[in-house]
């Protein structure tokens, strides 16, 4: 892989007016762009021979409601391994990135890659709007992404502005709502089920309850002791 600070400082002296920040870690390239200068900065990325993306390899959404929170806290659990004791908390009720609350909440990422170069890079650009996430597509530069932005709307409710065909991919038809945004409910809003009377699939309330699950944790007693003399570990 090619010197990825060699790659940073081309990109900050290309881009200077134009990066909100540039970073390197563990060897990876991250840039952020304003929503504006998106197209502009893409199709520099992928024709100037310095840096020559011509691949897209990725593309998603995130959300950052409540980053950086946790919806539980735990040092224990139950002999069953998991417990539904603890208090549930509202991770979606902010809207925002709770560690930078002056961002919107949601970003999308791309994943580039030279050949040429041998360089790979990522790319964050946070749509201005929380209430209604839009930013251009890119599919103009590199044709690939049509799914991936599709993805992105389908699952998070990020608007593409330009894509030609912008409409669910994994869920189904009617489906209801953003199924990866933090302040969608784990179990979703309905279920379906095969009715023998209608002879049809049908939708109905979903009769999951919600509720936290606290992931096992390793107990450090005798049963997992390799020290004591004339014992040996065992997985019984």
């Amino acid at each position: 892989m090619a010197d990825s600070q060699t790659l940073a400082a081309q990109l900050k002296d290309r881009f200077a007016k134009t990066l909100v920040s540039c970073t390197v870690d563990l060897a990876e390239v991250t840039i952020e762009i304003p929503p504006a200068d998106l197209m502009e900065v893409c199709t520099s990325l992928r024709n100037e021979a310095a840096f020559g993306f011509e691949i897209l390899i990725d593309c998603c959404g995130v959300d950052y409601a409540a980053y950086g929170s946790t919806e539980w806290e735990t040092d224990s659990t139950t002999d069953t391994g998991f417990s539904r004791g603890v208090t549930s908390t509202d991770v979606g009720a902010s809207l925002g990135n709770s560690q930078n609350p002056d961002k919107p909440r949601f970003a999308v990422v791309y994943h580039l890659m030279s050949i040429a170069n041998n360089h790979r890079l990522r790319v964050r650009c946070h749509p201005d709007s929380s209430e209604f996430p839009i930013i251009d597509s890119v599919q103009s530069i590199w044709n690939g992404v049509n799914w991936f932005e599709r993805e992105a709307f389908d699952l998070f409710g990020i608007v593409f502005e330009g894509h030609p065909d912008l409409r669910r991919i994994l869920s189904d038809y009617g489906f209801i709502g953003y199924p990866f945004r933090k302040d969608y409910p784990l179990s979703g809003h309905v279920e379906m089920r095969y009715d023998e009377e209608k002879g049809r699939v049908i939708y109905q309330p979903v009769t999951i309850e919600p509720r936290v699950l606290v992931p096992k944790v390793i107990r450090h007693d005798h049963r997992y002791e390799t020290d004591q003399p004339g014992e040996e570990s065992s997985d019984a």
